[in-house]
């Protein structure tokens, strides 16, 4: 993407685990269209493990930033800003490691981050024009949590159960919830919320515009 372009629109969509972001960044890639967006789902940047036991492994801390190289992250969205594609990285959460797999993202006139704890990182924070937070209430979060782990990442309901009120939920309180102040736009129950996702929509559409990209 040559220089002489409009820099890329920016936007961060973060909340708690099970609330709903993807569900958010989903309706948005499929409205606006996948062909104008980058997507970079922070938890593809889950440090690689490999080289540790299983065990050791599992019982990872993986709710708070530091599981997190988010320095490649911000790398990578640097690049793209600049107009270069990246090699995304592909976790496994099955087995708590990174795959020897990568992701060739090219640059987009949107790029579109989606995460946790990305409020929560002042350097990446910083790189957003818009943000977003999917607020949703702990119970449903949970819910959302327990049936995704079970069907999508091989655990138990004891072992999500345990790693809810060891890390989930504390991680939540210290570094996600403080972070919704950051947020430009607070959206409840995230793409399920149709007036909300209208109006995120429009926006969106309507800052392309702006920048002569729509």
């Amino acid at each position: 993407m040559p220089s002489k372009f409009p820099a890329p629109l920016v936007i961060g969509i973060a909340g708690g685990s099970g609330s709903g972001k993807t569900t958010v960044a989903r309706v948005i890639l499929e409205r606006v269209g996948e062909a104008h967006i980058a997507y970079l789902p922070h938890d593809a940047y889950y440090k690689d493990n490999s080289h540790l036991p299983p065990a050791e492994r599992a019982s990872i801390n993986y709710d708070h930033p530091d599981s997190l190289e988010t320095t490649l992250l911000i790398a990578h969205l640097k690049r793209l800003q600049a107009g270069h594609p990246i090699e995304r990285p592909v976790y496994d959460f099955t087995t708590h490691s990174r795959t020897a797999e990568t992701v060739t993202v090219q640059p987009h006139p949107i790029i579109m981050v989606e995460g946790i704890l990305i409020f929560a990182e002042p350097a990446l924070r910083q790189l957003f024009d818009v943000k977003i937070f999917v607020d949703t209430d702990a119970d449903i979060r949970f819910i959302r949590r327990l049936v995704r782990d079970i069907e999508e990442r091989g655990r138990t309901m004891t072992s999500v159960v345990e790693q809810y009120l060891k890390t989930v939920r504390p991680m939540h309180l210290e570094f996600v919830e403080p972070s919704k102040r950051y947020a430009d736009i607070i959206i409840p129950e995230g793409g399920l919320n149709s007036v909300a996702m209208d109006m995120v929509v429009a926006r969106v559409e309507a800052l392309l515009r702006e920048r002569g990209l729509g």
